[in-house]
């Protein structure tokens, strides 16, 4: 028995390339990674930042590879997406409480629910809940990581639907701006989403170097 040809092309998918999950899934693809990754622990991997640059750049005809996006209704499903994920996510912490966060043997997963703790700690509930939104994997971990730690409802609310709209239309309106503006852009797409990747791991880094600092200082006085 042979499989369809659009079934074989979506069963290939490619869930890591952006590109790829545009091309088979479209606006609605962009909905559910934008769920996944902001309310399920299992979608930390996903690729958030890049996948809603591209589809705003696809939006404008530019990006090739015969991908036809529609800006309204993209916007819509990366909005819809971003913060229904992010109150599901913190609704399963504050039932499940940490044990779901302990039971998940991703290293990477465990640092960015320390990454997240430590937000909520050092910048208060409303700074850190908005600037979770733009740090891969701490965006996933927070969520939960909030309910479980009894962040109040209407607080979490209120701020991650401020976060959750700069970050998902931010991005979107920003893919669509640069690919309106640049012929071709298509040629500098794989340069553009690194370039979007690194950004997004300054604040890892520069957090890992002010901890680093600040253990050599506490070493230096003990």
């Amino acid at each position: 028995m042979t499989t369809p040809v659009w079934m074989s092309s979506q069963l290939a998918v490619n869930v890591l390339d952006a590109r790829s999950l545009l091309g088979a899934f479209g606006v609605l693809g962009v909905g559910v990674v934008m769920f996944a990754e902001t309310g399920l622990l299992i979608g930390f991997f996903l690729p958030g930042d890049s996948l809603l640059f591209t589809a705003g750049l696809l939006c404008t005809g530019n990006g090739g590879h015969g991908v036809g996006l529609s800006l309204g209704p993209l916007l819509v499903a990366a909005a819809v997406g971003a913060l229904a994920g992010s109150q599901c996510g913190y609704l399963i912490g504050r039932r499940a409480g940490g044990a779901l966060l302990a039971r998940g043997r991703s290293a990477r997963l465990h640092e960015g629910a320390r990454r997240a703790e430590d937000l909520l700690g050092r910048y208060g509930y409303a700074k850190a809940i908005v600037l979770a939104r733009f740090v891969p994997v701490v965006r996933t971990v927070l969520n939960p990581l909030a309910g479980a730690l009894n962040v109040p409802v209407r607080v979490f609310t209120v701020w991650q639907v401020i976060g959750g709209l700069v970050w998902s239309v931010g991005l979107t309106l920003a893919g669509y701006a640069l690919g309106s503006s640049i012929p071709n852009v298509d040629r500098y797409l794989l340069l553009l989403v690194a370039l979007i990747v690194a950004v997004s791991l300054i604040p890892f880094g520069a957090e890992l170097y002010r901890s680093r600092r600040r253990a050599k200082t506490e070493e230096a006085g003990g």
